[in-house]
């Protein structure tokens, strides 16, 4: 079998064959608050700072996820420096929005790119006593460099789905070598944590903790806002379409339109997952002949609107809370689904389609406590949709089955934070 080094070596080789492809990506991946020259690393020495810890989270997914561990580790180690670093830029503007510099002292830097010379200069110029990684994004030469440097690695909320485990089995010398790197590995779940074993973590290195997604902070505030906004919109029954894709639009529109037949005055609010897609989601549903409200443009919806075009960042939660049901896109087209927790934490019935497999067991949690509406395309999706119109004792029944899973489930969040407090605490003793 390959070494670990020689495969990485190959791998590195690789990456600069690719890197006038890497850095036109990047080139359109771009936030104008941050330098492209982060890519490379090219970030301000923590030399004389307070010591740092670093915590990676990919895109919004996993910024969103990471919410509640962020905001502990400012409260939780204040005398340390948080630098948060993302791949999107759709990433770093949730990341600016979530935590504003006037109430956290955290810096956003892009993650830079994994060749060896890029990632040996961010390891030194950050100097972190310790680095986080969310959920999966392990970068062979950024590892190998923390683990050279003596940096303790803990991947949190860590979840590796059959497929991505079946893809990183044809690697596995590189991803051996990438793991061999990590401290401590939280798993979301026993399935998960046997998939990082089975391709080279050290079992002693993992542990199953949960799914830090089920300490959603969900509070009154964002309750009475939905509150407000379902009043603003009237009585009639209304339903989320969050974190939709391109070739679901569509379906989650003729489910809309299946549902009309029988409740005319049903409101859609239509979330598309990446901004870059709102024109063009906006153009869909009006060659649909939807009455469309616009969020952005600061349309309330009328008696007369059918879709409000839910295209702004950072409200779906806000939505959610609003809505008398919920459809959880990325699962009625195979991209693997979305954050079930986010609706049933705020007690509205859940539905989805049948791609779940970056959700399975908290699927199949949901699913045991009869609290998951399953449907396999849009005639099913407006079905389901209907019923739960005509019945509002089942909505109630869906949502608090729905909210009670996420109750029973919470507390990965502070076994996360415990083994963390761990390892820093081995650090400065070392």
């Amino acid at each position: 079998m390959m070494a670990p080094g020689v495969a990485r070596g190959l791998y590195s080789a690789l990456l600069y064959l690719l890197s006038p492809l890497i850095w036109w990506r990047v080139w359109r991946e771009h936030a104008l608050t941050n330098k492209r020259a982060e890519r490379l690393a090219l970030i301000a020495d923590a030399a004389d700072g307070p010591p740092t810890i670093w915590l990676h989270a990919a895109s919004v997914g996993e910024v969103l996820a990471a919410r509640p561990l962020i905001e502990a580790l400012a409260e939780r180690h204040a005398d340390h420096h948080l630098v948060v670093t993302t791949m999107t830029a759709t990433g770093a503007e949730r990341v600016r929005a979530l935590f504003p510099a006037e109430r956290y002292a955290l810096t956003h830097y892009f993650l830079p790119l994994d060749f060896p010379g890029a990632a040996r200069r961010f390891i030194a110029r950050l100097r972190p006593r310790l680095a986080i990684i969310v959920e999966t994004e392990l970068w062979p030469n950024l590892l190998a460099t923390c683990e050279r440097q003596h940096v303790p690695v803990v991947v949190a909320n860590a979840r590796l789905s059959d497929k991505a485990f079946q893809g990183y089995r044809k690697v596995a010398p590189l991803l051996r070598g990438a793991l061999g790197a990590v401290s401590w590995l939280a798993a979301k779940s026993s399935a998960d944590l046997e998939r990082f074993t089975a391709l080279g973590l050290a079992r002693e290195h993992g542990e199953v903790v949960g799914s830090i997604k089920f300490d959603l902070p969900i509070n009154a505030e964002l309750r009475d806002e939905g509150e407000r906004l379902h009043t603003q919109w009237g009585s009639r029954f209304v339903w989320v379409a969050g974190s939709t894709h391109e070739g679901e639009d569509e379906q989650v529109l003729a489910a809309h339109a299946r549902l009309r037949r029988t409740h005319p005055q049903a409101l859609l609010v239509l979330v598309p997952r990446h901004p870059q897609r709102f024109s063009a989601v906006a153009e869909l549903c009006e060659a649909r002949g939807e009455r469309l409200a616009r969020r952005s443009q600061g349309e309330t919806p009328s008696a007369e609107t059918s879709v409000l075009l839910g295209d702004t960042m950072g409200e779906l939660m806000r939505f959610y809370a609003a809505a008398d049901a919920a459809f959880v896109g990325g699962s009625l087209v195979p991209i693997g689904g979305h954050n079930l927790l986010e609706p049933a934490a705020l007690g509205v019935p859940v539905l989805t389609g049948p791609h779940l497999e970056n959700f399975q067991d908290i699927a199949e949690t949901l699913r045991e406590a009869q609290a998951l509406c399953e449907v396999d395309a849009a005639e099913a999706l407006g079905e389901a949709l209907a019923t739960l119109a005509d019945d509002p004792d089942q909505r109630r029944r869906l949502g608090a089955a729905g909210e009670a899973v996420v109750a029973a489930n919470r507390g990965a969040l502070e076994k996360t934070l415990q083994g963390i407090a761990a390892r820093l605490l081995t650090r400065s003793n070392a």
